[in-house]
């Protein structure tokens, strides 16, 4: 076939800055793990010689990273002083844990993937799935890291008041079931803002359990904020009044089998609330930015882990109408998207 050089060009480019991006990651994961974001944040303006000295590394390691994030302008450099500064909105980004828009966890994900990719690709023979315990441990740690600045910006704020009576009746005092917890940043989130009313996590990764429950404790927590290992379509309990489903949904062997179980856990007058990545039902339209990114996850997560529990494989982008139509077969009545981010969907079901 014959090559225009111009869409080659184009194409060169474009590969050129993802293995830039690709390569970059590790020096995120570096810098987010020997603290030289948050040094930068306090310290302002710093030569490769006061980062080093700062943060108890090596000159000649801490110039290299620092030039390689100037090149990717996470940083800005200025030639007359020789100082490098993290910007505050890259600060904001890189360096405060509780900002809406910390991504740090992102890269230990995807540090995660790059680790499983030999076992996935014999998978992509195979046909079988991987389990999400069977990980590398950096995908525990780097979930919870993602996906908590979102909870914090928007579960209490957003989506518990776009809940129909939901917020009034968990400020009285009620009880909650979050189901696939991890290591608890949704539970925790929500028995700080609400103290009248007891929430239990379950899992079925027992170490993520064990986590959730010390971060619990300390966060004063114990006694009403507490966790269990459990299958998603047997955990124990009810009735609830809210049962909640961050991000987990799609990940599950049986989304139906786990839906059906929260219809029979639910107090009469309660609600389901599904938390879910913000995709569109058709594949093309979510061939953007954050798509590639889900789809990118999928393949190594999510899809992985229903296979190998011999589910349906939903997958990340499995959009609004197919996990509504589960939710309706498992005898949900009233289906609505009550709040959207550029990332999530939230559902509310109700029997």
């Amino acid at each position: 076939m014959p090559i225009n050089e111009a869409k080659l060009n184009e194409f060169m480019g474009k590969a050129l800055g993802d293995m830039g991006a690709a390569a970059s990651a590790t020096m995120v994961l570096i810098g987010d793990k020997l603290g030289l974001y948050k040094t930068m944040m306090k310290s302002g303006a710093v030569t490769p010689a006061k980062l080093a000295k700062l943060t108890g590394t090596s000159e000649r390691y801490i110039r290299e990273w620092l030039n390689n994030q100037a090149a990717g302008g996470y940083v800005t450099y200025d030639p007359t002083s020789g100082e490098y500064t993290l910007p505050p909105e890259q600060a904001f980004a890189l360096a405060e844990e509780g900002s809406p828009a910390f991504i740090p966890g992102a890269f230990q994900v995807i540090k995660a993937m790059f680790m499983a990719q030999d076992k996935i690709a014999k998978h992509f023979k195979s046909g079988k799935g991987m389990e999400w315990g069977d990980h590398h441990p950096e995908l525990f740690e780097g979930t919870e890291r993602f996906f908590r600045p979102s909870y914090l910006a928007n579960l209490v704020p957003a989506w518990i008041p776009a809940l129909d009576g939901v917020e009034a009746k968990i400020k009285r005092g009620a009880r909650v079931a979050d189901i696939g917890c991890g290591h608890g940043a949704s539970t925790i989130v929500m028995g700080l803002a609400y103290p009248q009313s007891s929430f239990f996590g379950f899992d079925y990764h027992k170490k993520s359990i064990q986590s959730a429950q010390k971060r619990a404790n300390s966060a004063g927590l114990k006694g009403r904020v507490s966790f269990a290992v459990a299958d998603a379509s047997k955990f124990p309990g009810g009735p609830y009044d809210l049962i909640c489903h961050f991000d987990c949904l799609h990940d599950m062997g049986d989304p139906l089998g786990a839906a059906s179980r929260v219809r029979k856990s639910l107090a009469p007058d309660g609600t389901w609330m599904i938390v879910e990545p913000n995709a569109a039902d058709r594949a093309e339209d979510n061939h953007n930015p954050i798509g590639r990114m889900f789809y990118a996850a999928s393949t190594s997560l999510c899809v992985p882990n229903s296979l190998a529990r011999k589910g349906p494989a939903l997958g990340a982008q499995a959009g609004e109408a197919r996990l509504s139509d589960i939710i309706r077969k498992a005898g949900f009545t009233r289906v609505r998207k009550a709040a959207q981010t550029p990332f999530n969907m939230v559902l509310e079901a109700r029997p």
